[in-house]
């Protein structure tokens, strides 16, 4: 399965998010570079990592953002299980990776969760307990 394809099946609601989750732990996604850091946005107390399936994804969220259609952007090839396992963890405070950002019925959200994201920096787990909410 593709990855972007596995986000259509499971937003349809035929897919496994479970093996979604797979596909993109092993996917290389395209993450942006701004100001020598990885492009992120905050929302609803998360912040957020852009990440993209392919450079046409990458395109639509740069046009979106107002880039001229003639502009460059830097970006690097990541592994979505270095992101969840090695990049979020290093974040201040919570933090997650929304994929293809600009398309609106091709976009996914893997939020700093049990599951998803190590357990240490899951919001729903008591650190001092390994369990239950934060």
């Amino acid at each position: 399965m593709e990855l972007a394809e596995g986000i259509a099946a499971v937003r349809a609601g035929r897919g496994n998010p479970q093996a979604l989750l797979g596909e993109f732990r092993r996917a290389a996604v395209l993450v942006p570079v701004v100001d020598g850091g990885l492009s992120t946005a905050a929302f609803g107390g998360v912040r957020w990592i852009h990440a993209f399936t392919d450079e046409a994804a990458l395109a639509r969220f740069a046009r979106m953002r107002g880039a001229a259609p003639d502009r460059a952007w830097e970006y690097v090839s990541v592994l979505g299980a270095r992101l969840l396992d090695v990049v979020v963890p290093r974040m201040d405070g919570p933090g997650g990776v929304a994929v293809n950002v600009a398309d609106g019925d091709g976009s996914m959200l893997f939020p700093p969760v049990r599951g998803i994201v190590p357990d240490a920096v899951a919001v729903d787990v008591d650190t001092a307990r390994g369990e239950g909410a934060r």
